[in-house]
């Protein structure tokens, strides 16, 4: 979904892919972010092709829960996202976030260019400090990616009070983060 707030314009975008969770949440947490213009949840990384929502509830497709990010690095960068995706998940929690269990809920961040690795491994190293336990966070390059069913797409838009595993207090944070803060 295109956002109001942040309508396309003539500026070069990039793309990242984050698993947090339960998809609904942490779609809903981005569109919050100055500079993110797009948002899709779909299923990322599994083995199978076109997936349902029930297949990949059977933790045997391999999918992970995931957010397609379009944004424009001229007013957020992704160290910024980066940094505010690790203030919305539990990075040690495997496979599960929230009340969430299962594979599909596990941590991940999945990149289509290859040069946005070293800024993934300096913030992931950088959240890592701030832990004793080692990260479940998966990085790797996006294996393949497909749209998840519409109804799941703006899903807390379209339904103010449904299930959300994240505050209502880290939506707020993140309508007010500012990325020239970083």
């Amino acid at each position: 979904m295109i956002l109001e707030n942040n309508k396309k314009n003539d500026q070069p975008t990039k793309e990242i892919y984050l698993a947090g969770g339960c998809f609904w949440g942490t779609e809903h947490y981005f569109k919050q972010i100055e500079g993110v213009i797009e948002t899709e949840v779909g299923y990322a990384n599994g083995i199978i092709e076109n997936p349902t929502y029930e297949q990949v509830c059977t933790d045997k497709t391999h999918f992970a829960e995931t957010v397609h990010i379009r944004y424009v690095p001229e007013r957020v960068s992704l160290e910024f996202l980066l940094h505010m995706y690790f203030k919305a998940i539990d990075p040690v929690s495997v496979n599960q976030q929230g009340h969430d269990k299962g594979t599909q809920y596990r941590t991940g961040i999945y990149f289509t260019d290859p040069e946005d690795l070293s800024i993934i491994n300096k913030v992931y190293n950088k959240e890592q400090l701030k832990y004793q336990q080692p990260f479940a966070v998966e990085k790797q390059p996006l294996e393949n990616f497909y749209t998840a069913e519409e109804y799941h797409q703006d899903y807390l838009d379209k339904n103010p009070d449904g299930y959300c595993h994240l505050p209502l207090s880290l939506f707020e944070f993140a309508k007010k983060a500012n990325p020239k803060d970083k």
